[in-house]
């Protein structure tokens, strides 16, 4: 059997990604591969079934919970080699493509029968040190502070090392040992009979709970579980250019791990107030600026403002409304770059109200004016069109 891709692989996203972005994938490789728009292509209609295999597995959360902790073989008993049932491991154990060998063998059979191969390595499995958790919080900027960049406080809560007894677990002057029904490794054997013989298994020791330790006196602080909700606060840089719903990810400041295992990571999600004036496409900004009828129709000097500070604009005569202006480099700064963006100024003509009636004489003359200028210009164009096919 030909080695499957990986499945993330297969759509183009990571890991991390949430079922919004997983479904985002496929419909976008969907569309590029489907039969109906490469009719005969053999290739297009193998990846088809590959997106439809990937999309299948990572949308069901029970079979991308088995997927990620035991690749192919968590989600396709018969992958690795080509037959059916255990006999498709004929490959070796420790061959196997996306497992991590024996130990993640053991953790597969565990979901199976409830236990595993005997094995010393699932023993220290059980103690090895483990990664925390990572966090999630947010954080709320005005928009010209996203277009800027700014430095901001951010306090959030987190799983941490107990001060009292720095992890331990042990209250001070108490005693930490080695369980004496697993000696320390977490965990006990059994073996049961099933269909394919009798199998030694491992589960979590239930004297020590699976951490191989047992304490004299536990830490009234934490309860004998070595960390404790702690409050910590942040100085973080949100960079310039930064837009709604961004992630900005803090390596090791998320919750404390286990049996010395290192922190997880806080992820900040980036929230931004809307803006009075602006209004942002990517890294260009749009902005409305009134105008008089005078101004649209003589022209005029204008200051606009920009969220770098004002600028002057001349506008010529005759500017009709919804004339949009662009000032060159004058938007967002890019992301990791040193270009912005462009400023788009959309003109919004004000038509005067409540005018006296001196003042609506005078504009009932401009207007008469006006079209007797427009009746003159096309009966001279008129004339020129006679004239040409006379």
């Amino acid at each position: 059997m030909a080695e499957k891709r990986d499945y993330y692989e297969v759509l183009g996203i990571g890991k991390t990604a949430s079922d919004d972005e997983i479904k985002k994938a496929y419909r976008k490789l969907a569309k590029q591969y489907h039969p109906d728009l490469n009719p005969g292509d053999k290739t297009a209609e193998e990846k088809m079934k590959e997106v439809n295999e990937a999309y299948e597995i990572l949308s069901t959360p029970e079979k991308k919970s088995r997927y990620d902790q035991f690749g192919h073989a968590g989600v396709d008993p018969s992958y690795g080699g080509g037959g059916s049932g255990f006999g498709g491991f004929s490959g070796g154990f420790s061959n196997m493509s996306g497992m991590g060998g024996i130990d993640d063998l053991n953790d597969l059979f565990s979901s199976f029968f409830g236990g595993g191969f005997s094995s010393s390595s699932r023993s220290r499995s059980a103690t090895a040190p483990r990664r925390g958790q990572d966090i999630q919080a947010s954080v709320t900027i005005s928009f010209l502070e996203a277009c800027h960049g700014k430095k901001v406080e951010i306090t959030y809560n987190r799983p941490d090392k107990c001060p009292d007894c720095n992890g331990s677990g042990a209250a001070p002057g108490g005693t930490v040992s080695n369980c004496s029904d697993c000696n320390g490794s977490g965990s006990v054997k059994t073996t049961q009979r099933t269909p394919f013989g009798v199998i030694s298994s491992e589960s979590a020791c239930p004297k020590c709970g699976g951490k191989g330790k047992i304490i004299s006196e536990p830490c009234k602080k934490c309860g004998g579980a070595g960390k404790v909700n702690m409050q910590k606060t942040l100085s973080v840089d949100i960079p310039a250019g930064i837009s709604a719903g961004q992630n900005i990810q803090l390596s090791g400041q998320g919750a404390a791990g286990s049996n010395g295992g290192p922190y997880g990571d806080l992820h900040i999600r980036i929230n931004i107030r809307p803006d009075e004036i602006f209004a942002r496409d990517g890294f260009d900004i749009h902005s409305d600026f009134p105008v008089t009828y005078t101004q649209a129709v003589l022209g005029d000097e204008l200051t606009v403002p920009t969220i770098d500070g004002n600028v002057k604009y001349t506008i010529p005569e005759g500017t009709q409304g919804g004339t949009i202006f662009r000032l060159k480099g004058k938007g967002v700064k890019k992301l990791n770059r040193n270009d912005h963006g462009d400023h788009y100024v959309h003109i919004v003509v004000e038509i005067p109200q409540k005018l006296s009636a001196k003042q609506k004489d005078k504009l009932r003359e401009f207007d008469a004016s006006l079209t007797l200028q427009n009746y003159q210009k096309r009966s001279s164009f008129i004339d020129k069109i006679k004239k040409m096919f006379s």
